[in-house]
């Protein structure tokens, strides 16, 4: 297993895996594409999916936004490989007291525009999302805080309402601070103390950004970055082998992927991520309700001819919904290795014998993306094996979604992209007053037991103890099995030769960024 959190250079001696003609079509169209212009000698051209829907911190919640915040503004904490809490704007902190959080700030720490940073800006970063004043999904991340108080200008103080330990993770990430009396209309000129400053952007073209003269910590080593928005996967591809942008990460298919790596003009970087993929069981079904069916399921999927032919080995096998790298993470869980045979005989044993092969019909919904398809249709022929009848029904993306949030399915597979980087999402998952549609059980999945640990977990500050309240919640999960873990995909970076100085974690954000260069 490649280093957690370590830069991966070229990888080495990966064959051409058989595939669609859908590799062979972008192998073609890439390598006879023509040369266009180069970018400015200055500019690191970052290419990106969508445009950022909202560069207000308090704000955006799109994975666009939220990442290229991340280079704009900075938190009170921020997060390290293993999604530990370090120093940022808050140079140090105590909890004298579950209830009561103290952050003392750096001094000397200014806005990009030169204003100083100070606890009066922090207040009303947090004052403006939980008061209203601005229109924000965020708020309620806030809701166990009573009241903020700034004595002075570096001491802020956070009071809660009740013992909530994840409310340093909430105050992490993209949580920057704002200046004093941002509005509603902030997004339109964003300003932060982060290493780079807002440019200026074009919807659904760029988004400009450059170094910040300002900066409190070590400076980029960039002069600016050009987010450049390219919705088509081949489109990037060919913008890659032209040299016309210098970076893509996880905006590639993999077979797309393969092909790049033949071009000795670019570099294909790849890392253990922390994006989680899953099969979900909708426990008020019938069948799936017997824990025996859910087992038989688990041992009738096989996780690695999926991920070498269908991912050509850009992931790796999950055995729970936190990433290995996370300082909760417990691997030491049940495991459903393949095995057909124990899957026929726990479905005969739950009172499903097989009549002309069949034991029973599920139906999986999926949307109408390609590699959901596809991975829909390996599914199909596994559990085929062992008796189960797998229907199909793919829906346009936001249909599906929506059958989903409600509850309305029997399988489906999706991914977690960053919320699994924290353990309060057993909370949101798997807490019996979570169900669906108001929160993320869409499982419906009730264990007492599970409900009272989540409780436990979430007003316990001592990290030991938390870790082994986490490690039960992840033990019982593995057995009853709401979810039937997949595995986490790799962060996949290719780039052009004049770019160094790349440091890929875990998170797949934009950090890498802060210590990248562009060299001659």
């Amino acid at each position: 297993m490649l280093q957690q959190g370590v830069v991966i250079g070229r990888k080495p001696n990966r064959r051409l895996l058989p595939s669609s003609s859908l590799c062979l079509c972008v192998s073609v169209v890439i390598f006879l594409a023509g040369c266009s212009s180069k970018p400015d000698p200055g500019t690191l051209v970052m290419i990106i999916e969508s445009s950022p829907i909202n560069l207000d911190p308090r704000v955006g919640i799109d994975a666009q936004s939220q990442r290229i915040d991340e280079l704009l503004f900075d938190p009170l904490v921020t997060r390290d490989q293993h999604f530990n809490l370090q120093p940022a704007l808050a140079e140090s902190w105590e909890t004298p007291d579950p209830l009561t959080y103290i952050f003392h700030l750096r001094p000397g720490v200014r806005f990009a525009n030169g204003q100083p940073l100070t606890s009066r800006d922090v207040k009303w970063t947090f004052d403006s999302l939980m008061q209203g004043k601005v229109r924000s999904a965020k708020a309620g991340t806030f809701t166990s805080v009573s009241r903020i108080d700034v004595p002075d200008e570096r001491t802020v103080i956070f009071h809660l309402k009740q013992p909530f330990a994840s409310l340093l993770w909430n105050l992490s990430g993209a949580a920057g601070i704002v200046p004093y009396g941002s509005g509603e209309d902030f997004n339109r000129e964003p300003i932060g103390s982060g290493p780079f400053r807002f440019v200026r952007a074009q919807q659904d073209n760029f988004v400009l950004i450059e170094r910040n003269p300002n900066y409190w910590g070590t400076p980029a080593k960039l002069d600016r970055i050009e987010f450049k928005v390219i919705p088509d996967a081949t489109t990037r591809a060919l913008e890659l082998r032209k040299q016309s942008a210098d970076v893509a990460i996880n905006s590639l298919v993999a077979d797309t992927v393969v092909t790049l790596e033949r071009d000795r003009d670019l570099e294909v970087m790849q890392a253990p991520g922390s994006n989680y993929a899953y099969i979900a069981l909708n426990l008020r079904d019938p069948i799936l309700r017997d824990v025996r069916v859910r087992r038989a399921i688990a041992y009738a999927v096989n996780v690695q001819p999926i991920i070498h032919y269908l991912l050509r080995d850009e992931a790796r096998p999950a055995y729970s919904i936190l990433p290995p790298q996370h300082w909760a993470y417990d691997g030491e869980v049940p495991r459903y290795p393949h095995d057909p045979e124990r899957a026929r005989q726990l479905l005969d044993e739950a009172g499903y014998p097989a009549k002309n092969g069949v034991r029973f019909h599920i139906t999986m919904k999926t949307s109408t993306e390609e590699s959901t398809r596809l991975l829909a249709a390996v599914l199909q022929q596994q559990l085929r094996e062992v008796g189960i009848a797998l229907d199909i029904r793919s829906f346009e993306s936001a249909t599906f979604l929506a059958d989903v949030t409600k509850g309305a399915y029997q399988i489906h597979s999706l991914r977690w992209i960053g919320g699994n980087q924290d353990p309060d999402i057993f909370e949101n998952l798997f807490a019996t007053a979570s169900f669906a549609p108001k929160r993320a059980n869409r499982t419906f999945y009730s264990n007492p037991r599970v409900d009272e640990l989540i409780q436990e977990g979430r007003s316990t500050l001592d990290r030991e103890k938390r870790k082994a309240i986490y490690d039960e919640i992840q033990q019982i999960l593995a057995e009853d099995l709401p979810y039937i873990n997949l595995w986490y995909l790799d962060n996949v970076l290719v780039h052009t030769k004049r770019v160094q100085g790349i440091q890929l974690g875990p998170a797949g954000n934009y950090e890498f960024l802060r210590t990248a260069e562009l060299v001659n």
